[in-house]
């Protein structure tokens, strides 16, 4: 039996659990920074500092999808919802206009980090 500090697990964490063993490592971690982020969301109080990015490296040679992913994970707190139609606006230079990855990857890379910055600036207020 699953225990969590001389407690049973519901039958929900139990779920949870088995689904988080299923997943890869990189994928654990994305999972676990955005529980952190979800553990934070609405939380926070003027005094408190924005959620940082999660440190995934970049590998040397890297597709645009793969990072796209990357970004994701390194960037849960973001909405992806706004960063949708860039992030399309990117991978359609890069497939339809013959754009470098290497390229697209580098602006991909200051998109997010723009609009990191402007959750920063968001939770300043």
């Amino acid at each position: 039996m699953l225990m969590r500090g001389g407690v049973s697990l519901t039958p929900s964490e139990k779920k949870a659990l088995h689904l988080f063993r299923a997943l890869s490592d990189e994928q654990q971690q994305t999972v676990s920074a955005f529980m952190e982020f979800l553990a934070t969301r609405g939380t926070l109080s003027p005094s408190q500092k924005p959620a940082q990015p999660v440190e995934v490296a970049r590998p040397e040679q890297e597709s645009v999808v793969k990072a796209i992913k990357r970004l994701r994970a390194t960037y849960p707190m973001l909405d992806q919802n706004k960063l949708f139609h860039e992030t399309s606006e990117h991978m359609t230079g890069h497939l339809m206009h013959g754009k470098l990855a290497a390229e697209v990857v580098d602006e991909l890379e200051a998109m997010f980090a723009r609009h990191y910055q402007r959750y920063c600036d968001e939770l300043e207020k």
